[in-house]
């Protein structure tokens, strides 16, 4: 990648060309909606959300360019930048509001308002948008080279290839459209399963597998064999030394928050079980770590932000590309957040607590918006940094007075704001990286980031109400198992018997880790994500270290690791756009209906994966090594 002193943009600077038009912001809404319910559903059924940042830009195009027939790549960016804040937002607030939809199950409270749910995730969009733009010159700007932010790289090379079109295009296209089959063909017809694994019995509580998913193996290309490696090494820990020492120590004991013996316990969940927490603590810590790290830097930023504020002719003189949204907006926006989080009584903080969760939120936006830099969106740990939240949040709570229920909803009310700003600031991240590379108005991309967290907060609540009425949290349906660890975690803080041990111990690794010189956060991710995630990404690391490590001028190695890069987001692409499909498919209760696998009765042998990833991967090497005529 282009050194930051060197780099310019697609569109220059001095060129006016669309961008804020009608057209946009209409598409923008209607994807934010659509992604925002579509991943809600999603997250709430397997835990993970898919970054919408690439299908939003892959539809805008063919609505903006193939329908309307105009050509606009700035237009086409701030759809997606509207649009992914839906997925974004729904990211943040499933994680833990579902939780108040609980407890009200169980008669402890009443069901949450509408205008509850939307002001929860309205606060914490706004603040997500809000943070980022002080630290878009620190992490977008002067980082540029160094930190990958694969999906907002992705998104970038996707909306340059289909301006550009001819070979660059063919080569996002074959890649968007051969994920989108494989994805279909295994998690739609569900031919072939999409993770394997094999437990070993002769080391009790460990187990090796892999996600076999052209996106996790684009991500890994695009992020790199080092950074992938980092992920391995943290997910290798938590699988093939912590597990295993929880397995032999704990016999047949039964240890909080385990409700069964450990010998019991298969390995997924021992790591339900005890690796969450220990994987917390260690993000947690490498938040702290990352963000004392940064802070000159952040320092550095805001003096320059807040020098504009004197000078009142600064964003006027600026270059198109370098205008943000002035500082006095923001610290006026930041003024009423902290008053009415303190006024209203979801709330039970005082003026002091309003201001103190702010601060939260600016902690945890710099540490996520550095995190997707480094792992990409769909890899952001959010439910991490919510537990941490949630932690600290319960304890204030509870050492001023506020316990009870009370303090309950008080915490899952602040831990909620605080995961939809990680959630979003990480988002934000991407989008502006997307911008930077395209030439796009930041100050407009973030105004089209708050329109597109207005719209989904306000359908973020009716969506949760649909699927409580539809199958219940809880429930086989849609398990909700971070919102389902939230509660627990708050009801164990206020009845005193929350894992401390647990949390202490992923804090310690990760400031051993850092001693050690080792990328404290990739690696702390790495043990709290499954290690079958982090395999599928150093997979596609791999391919990239020997398409690098084969002979070739310089030249060559980066003209072949260009058309890996344009492949690879061809398939994060296809994979994320089948990814919707298929959970839209699942909302209208269709999905049975294609499952080949259980119409036929068949079960296909684990090594049909691998052998199928193996294809894939090799002929992502064949895409890389092939001669242009």
């Amino acid at each position: 990648m282009d050194n930051k002193n060197e780099f310019k943009p697609y569109i220059p600077a001095d060129k006016v060309v669309p961008e804020f038009t009608v057209t946009s912001i209409v598409i923008g809404i209607v994807l934010a909606v659509v992604f925002g319910a579509a991943n809600a559903y999603l997250g709430l059924l397997v835990g993970m959300t898919i970054s919408a940042s690439i299908p939003a830009a892959v539809i805008s195009m063919g609505i903006i360019r193939v329908i309307l027939r105009r050509d606009s790549i700035l237009e086409n960016n701030l759809v997606q930048t509207i649009g992914s804040a839906g997925e974004s937002l729904a990211a943040g607030a499933i994680f833990t509001l579902p939780a108040l939809f609980l407890w009200a199950e169980e008669g402890k409270i009443e069901f949450p308002s509408i205008i509850t749910i939307f002001l929860i995730a309205l606060f914490g969009g706004i603040l997500g948008v809000c943070f980022m733009v002080p630290l878009r010159q620190a992490l977008i700007v002067e980082e540029h080279g160094t930190l990958p932010f694969p999906e907002g790289t992705a998104c970038a090379e996707v909306l340059l290839a289909g301006e550009e079109g001819g070979s660059k295009a063919g080569t996002v296209f074959t890649g968007l459209g051969i994920a989108a089959v494989y994805k279909f063909i295994a998690d739609g017809l569900k031919l072939f399963p999409s993770e394997i694994g094999y437990a070993f019995k002769g080391y009790a509580g460990s187990q090796i597998g892999i996600q076999v998913l052209p996106s996790l193996a684009g991500v890994g290309f695009i992020c790199g064999p080092k950074i992938a490696s980092y992920m391995l090494a943290g997910g290798t820990l938590s699988w093939f030394v912590l597990m295993p020492a929880i397995a032999l120590f704990g016999g047949d004991a039964t240890i909080f928050p385990g409700e069964v013996p450990i010998s019991q316990l298969a390995p997924g969940d021992l790591w339900d079980n005890y690796i969450k927490y220990i994987g917390a603590g260690a993000v947690a810590a490498g938040g702290i770590i990352s963000l004392i790290k940064t802070f000159p830097l952040i320092v550095r930023t805001f003096k320059q932000a807040m020098s504009s504020m004197s000078k009142k002719q600064a964003q006027k003189n600026a270059l198109r590309t370098e205008q943000d949204i002035p500082m006095p907006i923001l610290l006026i926006l930041l003024a009423v957040i902290v008053m009415l989080i303190w006024i209203i009584p979801t709330f039970p903080v005082s003026p002091l607590g309003s201001l103190i969760v702010v601060i939260f939120g600016f902690f945890f936006a710099s540490v996520s918006s550095r995190m997707v830099g480094l792992i990409g969106s769909s890899n952001n740990p959010v439910s991490g940094m919510a537990i941490a939240t949630l932690i600290i949040a319960t304890l204030i709570l509870k050492a001023t007075g506020t316990g009870g229920t009370t303090g309950m909803v008080g915490a899952i009310a602040i831990g909620g704001v605080i995961c939809i700003v990680a959630a979003i600031a990480g988002d934000t991240s991407q989008d502006l990286k997307t911008g930077f590379i395209v030439g796009a108005t930041p100050k407009k991309q973030q105004i089209g980031e708050m329109i597109g967290v207005v719209v989904a907060a306000a359908a973020i609540g009716g969506v949760l109400y649909l699927l409580n009425e539809a199958w219940g949290y809880g429930s086989e349906q849609i398990p909700a198992a971070q919102a389902t660890m939230m509660k627990m975690l708050v009801e164990g803080i206020m009845n005193a018997d929350l894992p401390w041990a647990l949390i202490l111990i992923g804090v310690f690794i990760a400031v051993v880790v850092e001693i050690l010189k080792v990328p404290v956060m990739p690696f702390a991710v790495g043990m709290y994500l499954p290690f079958s995630l982090s395999a599928g990404i150093m997979a596609g690391g791999i391919v990239r270290f020997i398409v690098e490590k084969i002979k070739g001028t310089d030249e060559e190695k980066k003209e072949r690791a260009d058309k890996g890069v344009l492949f690879t987001s061809g398939m994060i692409a296809g994979e994320g756009i089948m990814g919707i499909v298929l959970a839209i498919l699942a909302v209208a209760g269709m999905d049975s209906s294609i499952n080949l696998s259980e119409k036929l009765g068949i079960t296909t042998p684990q090594f049909v994966s691998l052998i199928v990833f193996v294809l894939l991967l090799a002929y992502l090497f064949r895409r890389c090594m092939k001669k242009a005529k």
